[in-house]
């Protein structure tokens, strides 16, 4: 009994041992040593100081590359996160990133980069958080943009982006957050957008865009988390249909700089936690309703530059309203 307990005190003691070395020793996927290799090849000498050896995950006395994450698949590591942003890089999108296909978040935002998005973005199916905000980006949004599955957090704005809004975005089932602020987009906002039962975040501020409000909501029960909702600074048209009320969630509705018209209908004011109102720069006329002023959560509402009767008045103090990055990114 004695030789049989040392016997399996030994061997998992071996065991231990044997896990140990495969988890020391375990490789980087060559894809994407490759890959980062690659990308390293093309940035400027701000990023390539940080990143030493040839290995991205780290090998030896050698750490990790700066903004680079790995994880442990099997007998491999591969590279789960890439993190660059605010360092300059100057050039086109580097394409090799899309071959880092076990990606869940991509940061390169506040940089320099130009060109479009590659259609082989797509390719990054366990992408979950894209932040390319604050470069220089050109060309249509690639409609393979609606391939990530996964995606929870898009953020494009500030950006030289035109064409319209993909459909496909309407594809992606779990997106909460979809910043598509300053570019150049054109034609209508898809209401098909209305579809994403998560998406709680929707900016499309400082475009081109043209259409209704009407129009956007048109599908029964669409946007149900919807929490903010950015259509200032377009060409949009029409009133605000009483069927916005229906967005029982909505906080933040921010209209200002638009060419809208006609009455502010009651119900809005029903909205249970609405807290931002930004109507002014339109041409809306009538009264407001006394409901808007007696709501317990409504903190600023904007009238200026409207048709509104003598004797309407705002509430709060006029100031823009900015939200900085961590209000959204965790």
């Amino acid at each position: 009994m004695h030789y049989l307990r040392s016997s399996t005190g030994f061997s998992s003691i071996i065991l231990l041992i044997c896990l140990f070395s495969i988890a020391v020793h375990c490789k980087t996927l060559k894809r994407d040593v490759k890959a980062l290799n690659e990308i390293k090849a093309s940035l400027g000498w701000r990023v390539v100081y940080a990143w030493v050896g040839d290995d991205p995950c780290g090998d030896g006395d050698l750490p990790a590359w700066s903004g680079v994450t790995c994880s442990t698949q099997g007998d491999y590591r591969v590279v789960t996160e890439l993190e660059v942003y605010a360092v300059s890089i100057v050039g086109p999108f580097p394409t090799a990133v899309t071959n880092l296909l076990d990606l869940t978040r991509l940061d390169l935002h506040n940089n320099k980069l130009t060109g479009p998005i590659p259609p082989q973005i797509g390719r990054l199916k366990r992408l979950k958080i894209l932040n390319l905000r604050w470069n220089k980006l050109q060309d249509v949004i690639p409609p393979e943009i609606g391939e990530l599955k996964k995606l929870t957090q898009l953020y494009l704005s500030f950006n030289s982006f035109k064409g319209e809004i993909p459909r496909e975005l309407a594809n992606l089932p779990d997106l909460q957050y979809l910043h598509l602020h300053q570019n150049r987009f054109i034609g209508r906002i898809p209401p098909e957008l209305g579809s994403l039962q998560n998406l709680r975040h929707l900016d499309v501020g400082d475009n081109h865009l043209v259409g209704t409000i009407r129009e956007l909501i048109r599908i029964e029960g669409c946007f149900p988390a919807l929490r903010n909702l950015y259509l200032n600074n377009n060409y949009l048209t029409g009133g605000i249909p009483a069927q916005l009320a229906n967005l029982t969630n909505l906080e933040i509705l921010h209209l200002s700089y638009n060419k809208m018209s006609g009455i502010v209908p009651f119900g809005v004011a029903h909205i249970p936690k609405l807290t931002y109102l930004y109507l002014d720069h339109n041409q809306f006329s009538g009264r407001i309703p006394d409901a808007f002023y007696k709501h317990p959560y409504l903190k600023e509402l904007y009238i200026e530059g409207n048709s509104f009767r003598p004797g309407v008045k705002p509430i709060g103090i006029h100031k823009v309203l900015e939200l900085s990055d961590s209000d959204f990114l965790f």
